[in-house]
């Protein structure tokens, strides 16, 4: 029996790390990996850019916390990922790119020759927006460099990894080198004798959480040590979710509220478990310097990269959490109901600035199921989802705040809905969702359970914002809007239209959401952006 190809060794590697699907674009140069796939039992989703699939890979990995994968081509099909490789680095999203790259037996160092999809050196390509990059060396390394680079990419902090195969190996027939042993050590706690101190002797202790105590699982046990403490909890935008939406020390997000951002200005302790404090959830650091400040971080760069700590302490967020020993405190009664107040006023605020986005927030929270992952895109809509929606579970949220790319939304939700964890609901502007329209064709073809809604604004109405309150002339922001249903239609996904979010939408969104069938719902409706939003934050002054 020959040995198996260098594509074989890739797909049975894959099929080792327990992947369920890979998102790709076939081409020239990897064709044989689609071909190796076929024989597995992976699910091979066929996407219509590039783009789309590191989209989608994202997607799908912010829905399940596995790796995502996504399979590309040489050069420019490499590069057409790199959007949204990025947001995946910022976001921390654990992502795979494996992409071709020209035959090792064509490439003469130093010189780029004009091979077909020749980049001089496409590994580099990739640096600025990936935690690593691996080259495959030879045939016989092809499954123990993938495994290397999963690894890695799942490894803490998560992100990205490139893998670049030159296309000849897929061909070539080879024995495996057999893949290292991974050998998982055991979280170290540091002494936690001085944050232990320090919060049992607080007044207003305060715990904040980012996306890296979501990743690590943390919610039950920072929702513990919450109560114990009487402290009201701040997720950013990464670990909405985190704690139930019914959960006793779970303050409304988000902290770009006034009254929500008085909690943190009050504390004299604060929390930080898996953030790094950016500037989109500080208002670019215009948050004060807490009085004292622990910080559980996988890093201890990336904890004190933005505010100093008082006390750094390295690990596994929920195994550090869950190690902190506090004594239980009153006030727990009290905090419910300032807790209570503080919501009651946020939603009244939102009532009173935006009615329409009162609507469809509380649209969302009626009439989604309870499995049901929200993917906002950055448009106004989304903010408001991304800031004030009731997420009701961790992975039920996915939203690119990493580094804010617009034409996320679409793509990255093929992911979620192909990751079986419940119906994907993706909310875009009109112009966030051309950009990735085309994969309405991947929508029909995969049948995959996602509603798309588009908020049809007739332009980026962002922008129009940022032009008309500067008192500029409007530029490049409106449109023509496209008919939506008919192009839907037209790839043969079920669509409709309504005017606003009142009851027609709230119907129609109740009826597409029980579906078994992909479909989507253009809403032709303005909205003002929210307070989490950099135009309107109410920090003022220079960071």
């Amino acid at each position: 029996m020959p040995a198996p190809t260098g594509a074989q060794h890739l797909a049975d590697a894959l099929t080792a790390l327990g992947t369920e699907v890979v998102f790709g674009l076939p081409g020239v140069h990897n064709l044989p990996l689609w071909e190796a796939l076929a024989d597995t039992e992976i699910r091979l989703v066929g996407v219509r850019h590039e783009q789309t699939a590191g989209y989608a890979a994202d997607g799908y990995a912010r829905a399940t916390g596995k790796l995502g994968v996504a399979l590309v081509t040489t050069g420019p099909g490499a590069a057409n990922t790199l959007a949204a490789v990025g947001e995946a680095m910022a976001s921390a999203a654990p992502v795979l790119i494996i992409a071709t790259d020209i035959p090792s037996t064509l490439r003469r160092p130093g010189v780029v020759r004009g091979v077909l999809h020749e980049t001089s050196d496409q590994q580099a390509m990739f640096a600025p927006v990936t935690k690593a990059g691996f080259t495959v060396p030879s045939a016989d390394q092809v499954a123990a460099t993938l495994h290397r680079a999963a690894r890695l990419a799942l490894q803490p902090q998560s992100g990205p990894v490139y893998l670049g195969i030159p296309t000849d190996f897929l061909s070539e027939r080879t024995p495996a080198r057999r893949p290292p042993r991974s050998h998982a050590r055991p979280s170290e706690i540091p002494d936690l004798t001085e944050a232990e101190a320090l919060l049992a002797n607080a007044d207003r202790p305060l715990i904040w959480a980012g996306g890296g105590a979501l990743r690590a699982e943390a919610g039950e046990a920072i929702g513990k040590l919450a109560e114990r403490l009487a402290a009201p909890v701040l997720t950013t935008f990464g670990a909405r979710g985190l704690l139930s939406v019914d959960h006793p020390c779970l303050a409304p997000n988000p902290v770009h509220a006034p009254e929500v951002g008085a909690l943190w200005d009050e504390a004299d302790v604060v929390l930080a478990i898996g953030t790094d404090f950016d500037g989109l959830m500080t208002q670019n650091w215009l948050m004060p310097q807490p009085k004292k400040l622990i910080a559980i971080n996988v890093d201890p760069d990336d904890a004190a990269k933005n505010y100093q700590p008082d006390i750094t302490l390295v690990g596994d967020a929920r195994v550090l959490t869950e190690a902190l020993k506090v004594e239980e405190r009153s006030g727990i009664a009290a905090l419910v109901g300032r807790l209570a107040k503080v919501s009651a006023r946020v939603r009244q605020r939102i009532k009173e600035e935006e009615p329409q986005a009162a609507d469809l927030l509380s649209t969302l929270d009626e009439v989604l199921p309870a499995d049901a992952v929200v993917v906002a895109d950055m448009c106004v809509a989304g903010y408001w989802i991304g800031g004030f929606h009731r997420v009701r579970a961790p992975r039920k949220l996915a939203y690119p705040m990493g580094w804010g790319t617009l034409g996320y939304g679409f793509p990255a939700a093929l992911g979620a809905g192909a990751a079986g964890t419940g119906r994907a609901i993706c909310v875009s502007g009109d112009g966030g969702f051309l950009f990735g329209c085309g994969d309405l064709a991947t929508l029909a073809q995969e049948q995959l359970p996602v509603t798309v809604i588009i908020v049809d604004d007739g332009g980026y109405g962002m922008l129009r914002y940022d032009q008309d309150r500067a008192g500029l002339p409007r530029r490049g922001v409106d449109w023509d809007s496209p008919d939506f249903v008919g192009l839907a239609r037209s790839f043969g996904v079920h669509a409709d239209r309504v005017s606003g979010f009142g009851r027609a939408f709230r119907r129609l969104l109740g009826e597409f959401v029980e579906s078994d069938e992909p479909n989507v719902l253009v809403v032709r409706a303005k909205m003002a952006p929210p307070l989490n939003t950099s135009p309107r934050w109410y920090r003022k002054g220079s960071s």
